[in-house]
């Protein structure tokens, strides 16, 4: 597994002191990134082949939120790549060893020029080192969006949305999803599941739907064809969807 070390910053908690989800799923994030780019597979690799990685779904179970100065280590592991799919799982744990998070994502390979995609290259297959995928829970991508719920304000996409692809950033529609949680709903599980790219302009209209332990958010275009859902499900004695290993 590729790892790197951090220290939870003021500026990645909230007014409790902990670790947001967004700062959580910047942190795997990143570690991606600095993989692929210490493989030199990285930003500029994917431009000169006309490539993106475009995350098709995310299943993030957090165990805690670690609170500001905690030393933690970041990590991730592609374990599987069929045609233009990669599979990858990504985790943090702290100084013991033990795991706050783990998550489980798809990624889908695109060629920039035609939007349609594209198989895995040579060089990735020689360079990522596939292994043990880790032991968790795993749930299905496809989420189900309930039949009754609200619709929300619109929201018109921004250049601070946005990321490197010109695209809003993934992380950015779960944010996006969670202002439409209730006030102490404390999130343990995170599904997504990506539809379609959207970008600078583009109009989303939220869909919210569920209550109790369990809220979907669909984020539509004005046909009402999502662009992402996000399921958000609160931590239950009964369910943290962390095993030891």
């Amino acid at each position: 597994m590729y790892t790197f070390k951090s220290r939870i910053r003021y500026s990645e908690t909230d007014s409790e002191g902990k670790l947001t989800m967004a700062s959580l799923i910047n942190y795997f994030q990143d570690c991606s990134t600095f993989h692929s780019e210490d493989l030199d597979l990285g930003v500029e690799y994917l431009r000169r082949e006309h490539l993106v990685w475009v995350l098709s779904s995310w299943q993030i179970v957090v165990n805690r939120y670690p609170g500001f100065g905690e030393n933690v280590l970041i990590g991730t592991l592609p374990y599987e790549v069929k045609g233009f799919l990669g599979y990858r799982n990504f985790a943090m744990t702290d100084e013991k060893g033990e795991y706050i998070a783990k998550a489980n994502s798809l990624w889908s390979l695109l060629n920039t020029d035609t939007g349609r995609p594209a198989s895995v290259t040579q060089a990735m297959m020689d360079g990522y080192t596939l292994g043990e995928r880790l032991d968790m829970e795993y749930a299905p991508r496809r989420i189900t969006l309930p039949g009754e719920g609200i619709t929300g304000e619109p929201i018109v996409v921004r250049k601070h949305h946005l990321d490197t692809n010109h695209h809003v950033n993934n992380q950015q529609f779960i944010n996006m999803a969670m202002d439409y949680l209730p006030e102490h709903f404390v999130v343990r599980q995170v599904r997504a599941e990506y539809k379609k790219q959207a970008f600078l302009d583009n109009v989303l209209i939220p869909y919210v739907a569920g209550g109790g332990d369990r809220y979907t958010i669909a984020l539509q275009d004005k046909e009402a064809k999502p662009y992402a859902v996000v399921e958000m499900t609160m931590y239950r004695e009964d369910m943290t969807g962390l095993r030891e290993e």
